[in-house]
């Protein structure tokens, strides 16, 4: 039997999702579509995981689409359907990563381009290892960015360096991405995982349906004015507050111990 194209994986309350095509490093198949979607829910769909981690096999985090995949084929003298790929595949992969109910955290332990670089822009902090790169490969094959890209670029770097990025498509060591604000950490090669998996679990421990509903009140805060944001962030706090876990750390603060956390 031919290995998992996704690795799943568990430390704890932290589930751990690698890609599994490393001598391709990690580039989309649907084959490999087939198996991370359903990871992802899995995940979504088990009380016990309170945070995921998603990284890549081998020296690369994800290449982007294999355009040797047979989904990228077309009958002779047709083009490919790729607007048929993207919705099938990576709009689906991203409303998921999107909307997960903990938080996702990419460990990006080598290059990451095209479809792959935005996944892991698209997930709520990324940690990046001092080696890897990020690459808007779209322009060099005359397509525009996907999986999130053109929503997330420019809301990350702004305009100008979303254009520059998506324009050239030039290589961005991860350092330069810390330095941007494109990405959260860079840690040293050796040290990824495991700082990654120390975020994890320290997430895992907090509140994770208030995390979860911060990045939708930030994330829906972009398309409304402040006094919608204000009656927004006063519907979820209405939300939260009838749960266990405000009354739980209220009673924790008072009472000067950990509190305990358990609502999702």
């Amino acid at each position: 039997m031919s290995e998992p194209l996704v690795l799943v994986a568990s430390e704890g309350p932290v589930r751990v999702l690698t890609l599994n095509r490393p001598a391709q490093l990690n580039s989309f198949t649907a084959a490999m579509h087939a198996e991370l979607l359903p990871a992802l829910q899995a995940a979504a769909d088990d009380a016990a995981v309170r945070a995921v981690v998603l990284t890549g096999a081998g020296r690369g985090f994800c290449a982007g689409q294999d355009l040797a995949d047979p989904a990228m084929a077309a009958p002779a003298g047709h083009a490919p359907d790729v607007a048929a790929v993207v919705e099938r595949h990576y709009k689906p992969l991203a409303l998921r990563v999107r909307t997960m109910p903990v938080p996702v955290i990419a460990a990006v332990n080598g290059v990451a381009a095209g479809a792959g670089a935005n996944l892991a822009l698209g997930c709520d902090l990324v940690v990046a290892a001092r080696g890897a790169s990020f690459i808007q490969a779209f322009s060099k094959i005359g397509l525009v960015p996907d999986c999130g890209g053109t929503w997330l670029l420019p809301r990350l770097v702004g305009r100008a360096n979303a254009l520059a990025l998506t324009l050239t498509g030039d290589k961005l060591p991860a350092a330069d991405a810390k330095a941007m604000g494109l990405i959260w950490q860079v840690v040293d090669d050796a040290e990824l995982m495991s700082s990654a998996l120390a975020l994890a679990q320290r997430l895992a421990a907090m509140p994770t349906r208030a995390l979860a509903a911060t990045r939708r009140a930030l994330d829906e805060s972009l398309e409304l004015d402040y006094a919608q944001a204000l009656s927004l962030e006063a519907r979820l706090q209405g939300e939260l507050g009838r749960g266990h876990d405000f009354a739980e750390g209220v009673s924790a603060f008072l009472a000067k111990r950990a509190a305990v956390f358990k609502d999702r």
